[in-house]
């Protein structure tokens, strides 16, 4: 095993200590916006025409009835939270599918900009979804970059992920992606390394056609990450995939990008044009989520909605807030949370990190920064610290150890839902912790 996944091993262990939420008791609420801080404000749509077996995200199968009705309860927590108080200037739509109904997406995306001045909105979607009706709406609505989860562009590939028969071969969605370019001021495309089955053949394949075909204005190559739901399904649907080639396949990718005139937007990510950004996490600390499901970081605490979507319905019908967990960070996880966000982007600005830590941050984390520059994963240039080669593949294990926790967190608040409300108060009075 190397330094990297030795410290991933021991970054999972820390999470599954931390990544703890109580039932919000008290104050089923968010805490009041500070006065003039602008935030990023997160949507999620569950709903997916389709299940892939290796995803963990908080999703169901598209039920029209279902989905319109939840659009309108999204639309009126987004009233809520800015009767609250609340400013946003960025949004991000995800899921989910967030475009299975774009009419009721718009109508959500009008009833942010009717309140907000929102200047970068990015929506995910699906290659079934790329039509150039469809994309002229969403540009029309003010969406400024597109998500396409495709994966893989590997025929064989896209079968054992069940994306094959709904989304259509490699070919058909390449051919796709170039119909549509320019429409959308940004388009990502998502790709997964490391599947079960994926042979170093197959990824060279996928790179060609993200650079000589598609010529993709933005790639994101995600670690394949799992939960304990899906491992198992995934196993019996695709096979098991090894950790000992990952690093290979990083760099194979990195090299390609950016031998190709990519740059680097964070330690998976790659863009045709600096400025392009990629995971909203990496540059804004605090944000609000909204919508089952949906995370909200806030002043030092993490907040989870209910992943009952029947119940998130019947809470905003009834004016209620759909917040159902809070875990509260003590300071020196806060600090690491901001190591670990802001150096996933590559870059750390020193002195914003110690304005915001009333100058307590490197000497909070003088053991975690020691460890880093040791093994020659930090650089300090004496304003900034910045990932070497070496740290940004450290980067890729670590935030996937900490997505595949989040993953976790989900099963674990999915698992609830169907627990008898005695038996969840019996667990909560033992486990809650400060």
């Amino acid at each position: 095993m190397n330094i990297e996944e030795l410290l991933g091993s021991f970054v999972r262990r820390l999470n599954r200590r931390d990544m703890h939420l109580s039932a919000s008791t008290l104050d089923s609420s968010l805490p009041a916006p500070a006065p003039d801080l602008k935030y990023l404000l997160y949507l999620h749509v569950p709903y997916c025409i389709a299940l892939c077996p290796f995803c963990s995200f908080h999703r169901v199968k598209f039920e029209r009835d279902s989905a319109t009705r939840y659009f309108d309860c999204l639309r009126r927590e987004i009233s809520l939270v800015t009767d609250a108080g609340y400013s946003f200037d960025e949004l991000y739509v995800g899921g989910g599918t967030p475009t299975v109904l774009p009419d009721e997406l718009v109508a959500t995306i009008a009833a942010v900009r009717a309140r907000h001045a929102v200047d970068d909105i990015s929506v995910e979607t699906n290659p079934d979804h790329l039509r150039a009706d469809a994309l002229q709406k969403l540009k029309q609505a003010g969406v400024t970059r597109l998500s396409v989860g495709v994966q893989s562009f590997d025929d064989n590939l896209l079968k054992a992920m069940r994306r094959f028969d709904n989304y259509g071969s490699g070919p058909q969605i390449a051919a796709r992606l170039k119909e549509v370019r320019g429409i959308i001021d940004t388009v990502n495309v998502d790709m997964i390394f490391n599947l079960p089955q994926q042979t170093e053949s197959s990824l060279r394949h996928d790179l060609d056609v993200l650079v000589d075909d598609v010529a993709a204005d933005q790639v994101s190559f995600y670690p394949l990450m799992t939960s304990d739901s899906t491992r198992a399904e995934m196993s019996r649907t695709m096979g098991t995939s090894s950790l000992s080639r990952q690093k290979d396949y990083y760099q194979l990718i990195t090299e390609r990008m950016l031998s190709a005139g990519y740059l680097r937007s964070s330690a998976w990510c790659f863009s045709r044009k600096p400025g392009m950004y990629d995971e909203y996490i990496v540059d804004r600390e605090q944000y609000v989520g909204l919508g089952s499901g949906a995370f909200s970081f806030l002043k030092g605490a993490l907040f989870a909605n209910t992943f009952s979507i029947g119940g998130y319905m019947e809470l905003l019908e009834a004016g209620k807030s759909s917040v159902a967990s809070k875990r509260a960070m003590s300071a020196h996880d806060q600090k690491r949370y901001y190591l670990l966000m802001r150096l996933f982007g590559g870059t750390l600005d020193k002195e914003c990190a110690e304005e915001r830590f009333n100058g307590e941050f490197q000497h909070g984390l003088w053991a975690e920064l020691t460890a880093l520059k040791a093994i020659d994963a930090v650089r300090d240039t004496g304003k900034s610290l910045v990932l070497t080669e070496r740290g940004y593949y450290l980067w890729v294990v670590l935030m996937r150890e900490f997505f595949s926790e989040t993953n976790t967190l989900r099963d674990q608040m999915r698992h609830d839902i169907d627990r008898p409300s005695s038996v969840r108060n019996s667990e909560e009075s033992t486990n809650v912790r400060a």
